[in-house]
């Protein structure tokens, strides 16, 4: 800017000058034939005057003076054109000036006048006539240098002056460009106001202050904004991790630290590079694959639990392309869709066995290979097998009711003590034979629920301990309020859980002893029925077990 401004004014100061000077020369050329031109009009009026009264006697009075060639040039033309008088030169040798352009006008109106250059453009001379009253034409000519020839004169005076003048231009352009740019580098954009400045700056001023105020509600906005983005991102269970093109990580939230559990170590640039949060092959994939502007997908086994790593592209220009990667915890959907299979390949085992045994009792049959004394026999089997099937289904579709969590009954106030008395007179004759005794305990306790499910509930903890107890064990069912809380509880002193297996006990299909629940049979459906019963109550289900000594199940309401 001070460059610009420098050159400019020395530019304006030697245009000026050169304006100036030509200006000057034509107006001083201008006055100067002005006045030549008023002189020889006089003169040659004198002339006329002097010429009516003496004659040739006064032209012959002025050759005798003897300045006649320091003075205008006077000429007397005869009315035929001939020179009857030249103060210059001999009229003897002049030709015939009749066709002289000033002649021919003072001829035909009195008076005439021209201008006429010399070969070299170096003079003009001016010629003004008179035409006497004898007819004769007196004329005076003056010569002066023309005005091409005085600027060619005047030029190495101009180039002087020139470089005068724009040396000084120079000094003095340097000196007022540093006035008038010294107070724009003082200016302050922070606080324009606090400096004194020309008033020509003041619009600049006031947008310096506008613009200023826009950005400082554009920072608070987008701070605001940054604060409510981290304040989401920080809340989030997921992980949430932000990368750019160079695979340089920059945003992520404490859920995404948590869940790859990671130390992270700044990186030469001050960044973190995706790789340091995690470098397995699977993540790599999927981050790469998004660089390059492909959604990817990837579940990861981390720690015991399992995460769906999800990476979106998002463009930065036409070529490159930022990541968003979202770390989702899929374990428990994971382990949903490990107990569908478990679940599906156990209902499928369960209900294939007593449809084999089925369908090879009735292929015998029907093949007549059965003696009439078997006949009964072979029918109670089939009898038997479609009985477990019939039971297995019903387990199946309770369960399935639980899941859903719609029982298909209403609500209803339930004494638990009934309950367990009702499953005792049940049971009486399952266990006498299998030589187990049934005591009840407790006293009346009511809780809202559905009595068909409670009932169910109780009675598979009160067949598993039949079943799995030793001939001249016991079965205690009890009833009653613990702490304001109904309680209902089954123990026995039958063969135990092992420790190791007590966690699984209430899966669908997890038996401890495979081999001695085929024979005792059941569906192996029981405990998860008492499990999704008691949370379709609300309830609590406790277990205590020693191998060999027997079990205790609670079911707190």
């Amino acid at each position: 800017m001070k460059r610009k401004i420098f050159w400019y004014m020395c530019q304006v100061a030697l245009f000026s000058m050169v304006l100036a000077t030509a200006l000057t020369s034509w107006l001083l050329c201008r006055d100067m034939q002005t006045q030549m031109k008023q002189a020889v009009i006089t003169e040659v009026n004198y002339l006329e005057s002097a010429m009516e009264v003496s004659g040739e006697d006064f032209l012959k009075h002025l050759a005798s003076r003897g300045d006649g060639n320091s003075v205008n040039r006077i000429t007397w033309v005869d009315s035929d054109g001939s020179v009857l008088y030249d103060s210059y030169a001999d009229n003897q040798s002049l030709e015939n000036h009749g066709n002289r352009p000033e002649i021919e006008q003072a001829f035909r109106r009195g008076r005439g006048e021209s201008t006429r250059l010399s070969s070299t453009l170096a003079e003009q001379t001016y010629y003004y006539a008179c035409r006497l009253n004898d007819g004769t034409v007196i004329r005076v000519a003056s010569t002066m240098r023309s005005g091409l020839a005085a600027a060619f004169h005047t030029i190495p005076w101009m180039v002087v002056m020139a470089a005068m003048i724009l040396v000084l231009a120079m000094l003095l352009s340097d000196f007022q460009t540093k006035r008038i740019v010294e107070p724009i580098n003082r200016l302050n954009p922070d606080a324009p106001q606090e400096e004194k400045i020309y008033d020509e700056l003041s619009p600049l001023v006031r947008r310096l202050e506008k613009q200023k105020e826009t950005i400082r509600q554009q920072m608070v906005t987008l701070r605001e904004k940054q604060e409510e983005f981290t304040a989401i991102t920080e809340n989030m269970r997921e992980g949430f991790i932000v990368v750019d093109s160079r695979s340089d990580v920059i945003s992520y939230n404490s859920s995404a630290i948590r869940i790859l559990g990671v130390d992270l170590e700044p990186s030469g640039s001050g960044n973190y590079s995706i790789l340091q949060f995690n470098r397995s092959a699977g993540f790599r994939e999927v981050v790469d694959a998004a660089l390059h502007g492909q959604r990817g997908e990837q579940t990861l086994d981390l720690n015991g639990r399992y995460y769906q790593i999800i990476a979106n592209p998002v463009a930065e220009s036409q070529q490159k392309w930022g990541v968003v990667v979202v770390i989702l915890d899929v374990t428990e959907q994971h382990q949903r869709e490990e107990l569908r299979r478990e679940f599906t390949a156990n209902v499928s085992h369960e209900l294939k066995t007593p449809l084999t045994s089925i369908s090879g009792y009735a292929e015998i049959m029907k093949n007549g290979l059965v003696k009439p004394q078997d006949m009964r026999r072979f029918s109670e089997k089939i009898y038997a097998e479609a009985q477990r099937l019939i039971t297995l289904v019903g387990d199946i579709i309770r369960l399935s009711q639980l899941d859903e969590g719609d029982s298909g009954i209403e609500r209803v106030p339930v004494d638990l003590y009934q309950v367990i008395s009702g499953v005792a007179d049940r049971m009486k004759d399952v266990a006498g034979k299998n030589q187990i005794s049934i005591a009840l305990k407790g006293t009346s306790a009511t809780v809202y629920g559905v009595p068909q499910i409670l009932d169910e509930m109780v009675s598979n903890l009160c067949d598993n301990a039949i079943k799995y107890n030793k001939p001249g064990g016991y079965v205690i069912m009890a009833a009653r309020i613990e702490d304001g809380h109904p309680v209902v509880t089954v123990e026995d002193n039958g063969i135990g859980i092992p420790k190791e297996e007590q966690e699984r006990i209430f899966e669908r299909f997890y038996r401890v002893d495979k081999s001695h629940s085929r024979q005792i049979g059941g569906t192996g459906l029981g405990l998860s029925i008492v499990k999704h019963g008691a949370a379709f109550h609300k309830a609590q289900v406790e277990m205590s077990s020693i191998l060999g000594k027997g079990t205790k199940v609670k079911i707190i309401f």
